[in-house]
Order: structure tokens, then C-alpha cells, then sequence
């Protein structure tokens, strides 16, 4: 392998000259299809090592949807109901792969934010994961390695442009790492430490109960946090992340996106957008779209009359009393936090959700307020002692 790799141009088009490079030894990327750009190895660089990392801490085939340098979602393998299939588009593949699942699971956490995405994978694609990439709007992938029928897939997606890298696994990074700003250059040690069931040991509310599946969903929402723009907040659920708050200034901001996202990851599996048809003749982003649009509490005339010309029939719009009553079927929900919470704000906002358990660092001067809420809501809470900050 290389020690650089040209890209087609930096953070924008006007910024020609760009590469990707190694200073000692090798280049751990080998490009199989496509030429990638700068922003796709942002993606694709923080979705290998998250990915990488939930492999490492669960032992299960795991996959992440990146876009902007924070992830649309993540996940493990996981069984999917018949629901989940049916809202993450996958209903009629028949059976599906490990690896597949945890893909779909990913790009099912918002699909919205998804279009365009750069996915990751843990383990070697196959054809079962190659093909459900070949049906969706995305940039590019890593993983591993690729079955020769995977990547026969896969080169021709877009005519042949689709961006397929290669990553080494046995890759370990420098132990410092460095960035430049406005000319001034930064160093740190970079961040090893891989989050696993033993950040959810220091239960401190009076509910104390974590089942294995409590903790995965912890472990999936603290990793991918590691891996999203901060402030962040991830809810999760069946093995994947189910909504985001990436990048707010305020904690409480955090937690309302991510509940939001969350909210409409568990309305898209209402039945009447499973049993809702769509008109002849559109395409998948079209459809999703729709979808969401539906699920507007207060949408626009515009988005209205789009989601009303998509279906076939228009199904009649969610009332209040029938999204609220969906939603308090939500339960047994997780939340990680990056950093910890100042304020019960963030807790009552997730009791909304449907989380049950909660991990986040600790050590706030008012902990004593945020562990009362949590006991007022039933929830059990874990202080992790750690950080995972990401810029």
C-alpha cells in the first residue's frame, strides 16, 4: 500500500488540493471502486474505528451510517421484527445476513439522515449487505475485506463511482494525534479507551436492575458517541442506535433531538405507515420522504400536500391522542450522554421516550438532582466516569 492517496478536492470544491496520507509506514486504505473526496474520509475514518470498536466490546457483526462526520446511526446485530423490517425497507430481501441486519438496523435509526450516507462494517460484506447498500442513495463504504460477488455489487453501483475502501484491520493508530487550526497545531493522546459493559457497574439511583440487553443498548449509544460531533446524546434500543442529538451547545437541546428522532424511528413502525401504499413510480428516497413528512405533528402546506400526492390512498394523518398513545408504548429504552447532565431537564425530556436506563459520566455538582429524577421516573442510571467528548 501507499503512503498518500490524492483526493478530489478538500471540505469544498474550491479547496483543490487535498490528500490523505500516512507520515510512517503505510497507508491502511486501499481504494477498490470510485476516487474519494475529503469529507469522505472524515466519514469514512471515525466510521471504521466506531464500528471497529462496537465489534471489539460486544463481539457481534456491528455497522454505522455516517454523515458529516457523526453517524445517522449505529448497530449490532440484532432479529428484526416484522415491523422494523417493513419501516427499515428491508421487508422484502427474505432472509438477510448478520452483517445485513446490523446495516439495516443503522440505516433504519434515521433514514432521513441517512440519504448520502458513508456505511461501515465491521466484517467482511457479503452479498446480503452488498445488496441492500446497491438499493439505497449513498457515497461510499468501508470494511475489512469483501466477498468477490459483494464487491461485484458494489462496482456497479452509480455507474461504476461508487467509493469502496479497504481498510487494514490489524491498523492501530499513533497513541498522539494531531490537528491543525488556522495554522496553529494541536496535540493530544488519542482517545483508546473502547466503552464496554463495565461502564453501566456504578448504578446509583435505587432502581438497579441492567439486563444484557440494557447494556448492549448502552455500550452501542456510549460508543457511537465517541464517534458523534458533541455535545451529543444517543436513545437506543434493539441493538442500535434509534435517535441522535449530535453537535448542540446545550444538553437539554441534545436530549430533545434525540428524542425527536427517536419518537419518529418508533412512528414510522405505527400501523398505519405499515399498511399505508404508495403510488407507482417512486423511488425509495421519495417514499421515505413521504413517510416522514406524514409524521409531522405541524407541517407545512407544502410537506402536506407532498405526503398526501405520495400515498395511494392518503391515509388519514396521526391524531394527538393516537401519537401519544404510541409513543407510551415505548419502553425499556437507553440513553448514553457524552458528558454529564447539569440539570433534570434532560431526564424528564427522556422519560417521554420511553428510556428506562440511562449511563453518563457523573460527577455534576447537582448529580443529586439528576439521580432523584431519575428515581421520580423509574429509571436506572450508571455513572461511567467517562468522558467521550469528540470535535
Amino acid at each position: 500500500m501507499p503512503q498518500e492517496l490524492p483526493l478530489r478536492y478538500g471540505m469544498n470544491p474550491h479547496q483543490k488540493t487535498a490528500r490523505v496520507y500516512v507520515s510512517e509506514g503505510e497507508l491502511p486504505l486501499e481504494v477498490l471502486s470510485g476516487a474519494p473526496g475529503f469529507i469522505n474520509m472524515c466519514d469514512a475514518m471515525n466510521a471504521w474505528a466506531l464500528v471497529k470498536e462496537l465489534r471489539q466490546a460486544l463481539d457481534l457483526p456491528a455497522s454505522a451510517s455516517f454523515k458529516h462526520v457523526s453517524p445517522a446511526g449505529a448497530a449490532v446485530t440484532s432479529p428484526l421484527s416484522d415491523a422494523e423490517a417493513k419501516a427499515f425497507f428491508v421487508d422484502d430481501m427474505g432472509d438477510l445476513s448478520p452483517l445485513a441486519v446490523a446495516y439495516a438496523r443503522a440505516r433504519g435509526a434515521d433514514r432521513m439522515s441517512s440519504f448520502g450516507d458513508f456505511a461501515a462494517f465491521s466484517d467482511r460484506v457479503d452479498k446480503s449487505a452488498a445488496e441492500i447498500l446497491a438499493r439505497e442513495v449513498s457515497d461510499g463504504c468501508i470494511a475489512p475485506a469483501y466477498d468477490d460477488d459483494a464487491l461485484e455489487v458494489l462496482r456497479e453501483k452509480r455507474g461504476g463511482k461508487y467509493l469502496v475502501l479497504r481498510v487494514d484491520p490489524a491498523f492501530e493508530p499513533p497513541a498522539s494525534e494531531h490537528r491543525m487550526i488556522y495554522g496553529v497545531m494541536l496535540e493530544q493522546t488519542r482517545n483508546a479507551v473502547v466503552p464496554g459493559p463495565e461502564i453501566c457497574d456504578n448504578v446509583v439511583t435505587e432502581k438497579k436492575d441492567m439486563p444484557e440487553e440494557a447494556v448492549r443498548d448502552l455500550v452501542v449509544g456510549s460508543i457511537a458517541l465517541k464517534y458523534t460531533q458533541s455535545n451529543s446524546v444517543a436513545f437506543a434500543a434493539s441493538g442500535q442506535a434509534i435517535g441522535i442529538g449530535a453537535g448542540q451547545q446545550s444538553r437539554v437541546h441534545c436530549t430533545r433531538l434525540a428524542g425527536s428522532k427517536a419518537d419518529t424511528w418508533w412512528l414510522r413502525q405505527h400501523p398505519k405507515v405499515l399498511e399505508a401504499s404508495f403510488k407507482d413510480g417512486l423511488n425509495r428516497a421519495e417514499m421515505n420522504n413521504a413517510i416522514d413528512q406524514y409524521l409531522l405533528e405541524h407541517p407545512t402546506p407544502f410537506e402536506q400536500r407532498q405526503w398526501q400526492e405520495a400515498f395511494d390512498p392518503a391515509p388519514e394523518p396521526l391524531t394527538p391522542q393516537e401519537r401519544a398513545d404510541w409513543i407510551a408504548k415505548m419502553d425499556g429504552v437507553a440513553l448514553a450522554s457524552d458528558a454529564f447532565f447539569p440539570f433534570r431537564d434532560s431526564i424528564d425530556r427522556a422519560a417521554q421516550s420511553g428510556v428506562t436506563y440511562v449511563v453518563q459520566p457523573g460527577n455534576s455538582a447537582r448529580d443529586d438532582i439528576v439521580i432523584a429524577a431519575c428515581n421520580e421516573h423509574g429509571m436506572a442510571m450508571a455513572f461511567s466516569n467517562l468522558r467521550l467528548f469528540h470535535h
